[in-house]
């Protein structure tokens, strides 16, 4: 049995201020987005859910908000691809 794990991400360059995921086996099961536009972000959780951490990184990577260089998908892949690199349980990144 795969272990759940919990993650929070501070991000940086947009209105959402942090992301919390729950991954289980390399899937998202939930997320929550604190900040940001309520209605995207809602949109973005409901879609993601289920979905593989590698598919989530290649839809979202590299999405900009307004020239700002990234955005609050951008920043989901951002935090995704640093969570695969480290792999260890709960953290806070």
């Amino acid at each position: 049995m795969e272990n759940e794990e919990i993650i929070q991400y501070r991000t940086r360059g947009t209105c959402c201020k942090i992301i919390n995921l729950k991954l289980k086996g390399g899937v998202v099961e939930d997320s929550e987005f604190l900040g940001g536009c309520s209605g995207n972000l809602q949109g973005i959780r409901s879609l993601i859910k289920g979905m593989k951490i590698e598919e989530v990184i290649d839809k979202l990577k590299g999405i900009d908000c307004n020239g700002k260089g990234t955005s609050c998908p951008d920043q989901l892949a951002t935090c995704l691809i640093e969570y695969s690199k480290h792999k260890e349980g709960t953290k806070i990144l």
